[in-house]
């Protein structure tokens, strides 16, 4: 039986998330590159990157950039955009990543992270984080925050978009937040249903899954626009930290 992420991640998600924007990401990539400090051409793995929004904005910035994704169908979209061939683009599971290493930075951005239902199999995620880094290369993963996800959390909405009817239902369940999204053409036919699933991680537990990779923790910020994590408001939980 597959897992969701393997279902989710498909040509339907690229209606349900068309929403992400490319100038968003260019924003984003410019707090990055502050907080790594990284040389110009600087070697950089975006894990998890998706239809490539941040490995095209870090290329565009002057990084040699390896975006890895286990999802076909967003590699696709990744390699048809402008500026694709700058970038190597790579499939993969992110828990055993068929590189050997030697990166200034490592970057895990808008969550993905906390898909996998044992907490070893995240760490797993960071010890490959550690592996990939050299001594002393710094890494960025971008989490979601907890205490706001559950305060915000909207039960049920409904919108369209072109021809297609989106319907999502969230709820927090057995500590994860969990999304049922039914996308249906207006024309008719079968609706397509996908589950995502996030496990829920505090700061500190996190914090722990970090040192247990052998990775050192820098500093938490609480988004892409201010620079200290409050635990009850923050949008995001943003690590950043090295390779010791």
């Amino acid at each position: 039986m597959s897992e969701w992420y393997e279902e989710s991640f498909g040509e339907d998600y690229l209606i349900v998330y068309k929403h992400r924007d490319f100038g968003g990401a260019r924003r984003e990539v410019e707090m990055m590159i502050s907080w790594l400090k990284l040389a110009p051409g600087a070697k950089v793995l975006d894990l998890c990157c998706g239809m490539g929004r941040h490995s095209l904005a870090l290329a565009e910035a002057g990084y040699e950039v390896t975006g890895v994704d286990l999802s076909e169908p967003l590699l696709c979209e990744a390699r048809a955009q402008e500026g694709a061939a700058q970038v190597t683009w790579i499939r993969s599971d992110m828990r055993e990543l068929p590189l050997d290493g030697g990166f200034d930075a490592v970057v895990n951005l808008f969550t993905s992270f906390g898909y996998f239902e044992e907490d070893e199999e995240q760490i797993k995620v960071l010890r490959e984080i550690h592996r990939m880094l050299k001594p002393g290369g710094k890494f960025i993963i971008d989490f979601l925050n907890p205490a706001c996800v559950i305060r915000g959390l909207v039960p049920h909405s409904v919108r369209e978009d072109g021809d297609n009817r989106i319907d999502e239902t969230r709820r927090i369940e057995n500590g994860y937040v969990k999304k049922d999204i039914v996308l249906t053409s207006i024309q008719g036919g079968t609706p397509r249903r996908y589950h995502e699933r996030v496990k829920l991680y505090s700061l500190d537990t996190f914090k722990q899954m970090i040192f247990a990779a052998g990775l050192q923790l820098e500093a938490v910020h609480g988004s892409y626009e201010e620079d200290a994590y409050h635990a009850e408001d923050s949008k995001r939980m943003i690590f950043t930290g090295v390779r010791p």
